[in-house]
């Protein structure tokens, strides 16, 4: 099951602001969560629970640690 990846204007604004080998790694990080969404040992990413304060429920997060970044 492959998910489909829809960009908000602020991440595709902050994409654009990345240094191209930061944004290159970014974006092959999140092709590879859509192609297996779900939670390790069968994907990539982790999902984020439900939070009252936060309105991010139902989405994924990847940490690239090399790079210092957090993905949703």
């Amino acid at each position: 099951m492959e998910w489909k990846i829809e960009y908000l204007k602020e991440a595709q604004r902050d994409l654009k602001r990345l240094a191209p080998y930061s944004r290159k790694l970014i974006l092959k990080a999140i092709e590879k969560t859509a192609e297996h969404p779900f939670s390790p040992p069968d994907g990539i990413g982790k999902s984020l629970g439900n939070h009252a304060s936060s309105k991010l429920s139902g989405f994924n997060k990847i940490k690239l640690r090399g790079l210092g970044y957090r993905v949703v």
